[in-house]
């Protein structure tokens, strides 16, 4: 296993997009084209409706281990401007798509969702509301600080239309706390999982992080025997990433030296995913664990599991648009992303534009490999067809895969891939041998955090 670690763990994406964000072809691409697929796929997909996610990049203070788009500040004055430029940048979407949408799925990420007033989350929702339908089987769920998600909040949001909530924990030692400025008690974390319970909420996720700084096996394990005790039903178990060059995020406050390297940190993960079996959890995809009572747990029994920029989910949409600052939509022909900063997205929006700053149009091989990826990322095995198999490119990509089988990590038959579970650990690396715009040009400095 050891040699397997020194030999994949190499920096790669995580495929939340096809092509990833450093290879998006931005000279090619504009708003109208990007308007286009939005119109496109809603007059082809209508009846099943779309994703919406939103962005609220306020947090009070900045945890070091996160490498989100956000604003740390104190002001919550700041609320009700920013929900109403996002009401604003909504009602442009609804206007291109000349009716009210069936709303499937929306996610509240940040940031800090809860940073927000139970009262400004209830005109937010209420406003989405007004100009969109909610599905009968519709997914609500957003993302919740131990700290200071309160239970009016959690009543709240429940009240319009919230069945699930994630709460992000990270790590139950101090020390690692200390480092990575995240400090909450674990009674913090069952007050609201408790709470969320008694509500009503159908689901509820707990986020936990290995190869954190100063982590120890028995941190991990620790902290793996606590969430146990609350029984979760969802567990999104990440690997930590190290992305210090990224502008906006505090990975700085801490050295190289002090992160788990790759063989401790594979040992971490290994040790944690057995635990979470024993316990009655099944592997979903990558770094998702669930019970057999979750909806995405049955998705991917059922095969429908998808995978978007909001991560793992049971409900797929062709069209995903995503609100707020930095947010990135997918028309599923194209992909947008908005401005990063506060004032510009608040000034283009009141303005009636939309606040896109670049995006991609995918072509025929994109939308190929990004089926394939996809396919790879939550069924661990894709099909292709005489076409793709006979083609120049898919030539390159078993060229690619060939030493990966040597290993043990796929199987390759006449017309599908599948991933062994020797192999399932090294997902990101199998997904970068079907990256043909990674191949070509191989980046000059670093992009992406290490896949192990």
């Amino acid at each position: 296993m050891c040699h397997l670690i020194q030999k994949y763990n190499v920096p790669g994406p995580r495929y939340t997009s096809y092509p990833t964000v450093p290879y998006w072809d931005l000279e090619s691409f504009s708003g109208k084209l990007w308007k286009a697929t939005v119109t496109r796929v809603y007059q082809e997909n209508q009846d099943e409706g779309i994703s919406l996610y939103i962005h609220l990049p306020f947090c009070e203070s900045m945890c070091t281990f996160c490498g989100c788009h956000k604003r740390i500040t104190k002001r919550h004055d700041l609320e009700l401007p920013y929900i109403q430029a996002v009401l604003k940048e909504w009602e442009l979407y609804v206007n291109l798509l000349g009716d009210k949408p069936k709303i499937k799925e929306l996610h509240l990420g940040g940031g800090t969702p809860t940073f927000f007033s139970p009262e400004n989350l209830t005109t937010l929702i209420s406003g989405i509301l007004r100009k969109g339908k909610q599905a009968e089987d519709a997914e609500f769920s957003f993302e919740g600080h131990p700290n200071n998600t309160t239970k009016a909040h959690l009543q709240a949001l429940f009240n319009v239309g919230f069945k699930r909530v994630c709460f992000g924990v990270q790590d139950y030692n101090e020390t690692v706390q200390k480092a990575i400025n995240r400090i909450q008690p674990f009674e913090h974390v069952k007050r609201v999982t408790d709470w969320a319970r008694e509500i009503g909420y159908t689901s509820v996720g707990h986020d936990i992080i290995y190869g954190l700084p100063f982590q120890t096996l028995e941190n991990v394990e620790q902290t793996v025997l606590m969430t146990q005790e609350l029984k979760p039903d969802r567990i999104a178990f990440y690997s930590y990433a190290h992305v210090p060059w990224m502008k906006g995020n505090g990975q700085r406050g801490y050295r190289d030296e002090d992160l788990p390297n790759a063989s401790e940190k594979r040992a971490q993960y290994e040790m944690g995913k057995k635990m979470l079996t024993d316990f009655g959890y099944s592997d979903v995809g990558m770094d998702h664990f669930a019970l057999p009572t979750d909806k995405l747990y049955k998705a991917m029994v059922g095969g429908y599991l998808h995978r978007n920029f909001m991560g793992y989910t049971p409900s797929k949409t062709n069209l995903m648009i995503g609100l707020g600052v930095s947010s990135i939509s997918d028309s599923w022909y194209g992909f947008a992303q908005n401005v990063k900063s506060l004032e510009e997205y608040q000034n283009l929006t009141s303005h009636g534009l939309l606040p896109i700053f670049r995006g991609h149009i995918l072509n025929t091989e994109d939308e190929t490999i990004r089926r394939h990826i996809l396919n790879l990322m939550c069924q661990y095995e894709t099909d292709f067809n005489q076409v793709e198999n006979d083609s120049e490119a898919f030539n390159q990509i078993k060229l690619n895969l060939t030493e990966m089988e040597r290993d043990g990590l796929v199987t390759l038959e006449s017309n599908k891939i599948m991933v062994t579970t020797k192999g399932r650990p090294y997902i990101r690396n199998i997904c970068m041998a079907f990256d043909l715009k990674l191949h070509r040009k191989k980046p000059e400095t670093r992009l992406f955090s290490m896949t192990v």
